[in-house]
C-alpha cells in the first residue's frame, strides 16, 4: 500500500501562484512515476502533469504548459506542483497519484490516489 498526502492548496487571485506538495509513504519502491490530476465541479477528472520517478521526464497537459512545473525529491519521497499565472479555470480539487505503469497521462494507470486539495482562483 502507498499513502499519499497532498498539501498547499488554497485561495489565490488570478495571476498568482501556489505550490502543491505530495508526500508518499508505504511501499513506494518500483513506481514508474507520479502525477497530478484535477477535477472541477461538474467535470471529469483530468490529467495535469506527471514525472517519471527514475529519470525525471515530465509531461504536461496543454492547458498548463509554461505555467505549471512538476518536480520530485528522492530524499523526501515527495512530488511538487508549482503553479504560476493561475487562471479561474484552474479552480479544482487537485489529486496526487502514484502510477502502477504507463502511460502517465491516463488516470487508469494510477494505483494510489491522495485525498485531494482544493485550489480556488478568484478572478
Amino acid at each position: 500500500q502507498v499513502q499519499l498526502a497532498e498539501s498547499g492548496g488554497g485561495l489565490v487571485q488570478a495571476g498568482g501562484s501556489l505550490r502543491l506538495s505530495c508526500a508518499a509513504s508505504g511501499r513506494t519502491f518500483s513506481r514508474p512515476g507520479m502525477g497530478w490530476f484535477r477535477q472541477a465541479p461538474g467535470k471529469e477528472r483530468e490529467f495535469v502533469a506527471a514525472i517519471t520517478w527514475s529519470g525525471g521526464t515530465t509531461y504536461y497537459a496543454d492547458s498548463v504548459k509554461g505555467r505549471f512545473t512538476i518536480s520530485r525529491d528522492y530524499v523526501k519521497n515527495s512530488v511538487y506542483l508549482q503553479m504560476n499565472s493561475l487562471k479561474s479555470e484552474d479552480t479544482a480539487v487537485y489529486y496526487c497519484a502514484s502510477a502502477g505503469g504507463l502511460p502517465l497521462d491516463k488516470s487508469y494507470t494510477y494505483r494510489y490516489w491522495g485525498q485531494g486539495t482544493q485550489v480556488t482562483v478568484s478572478s
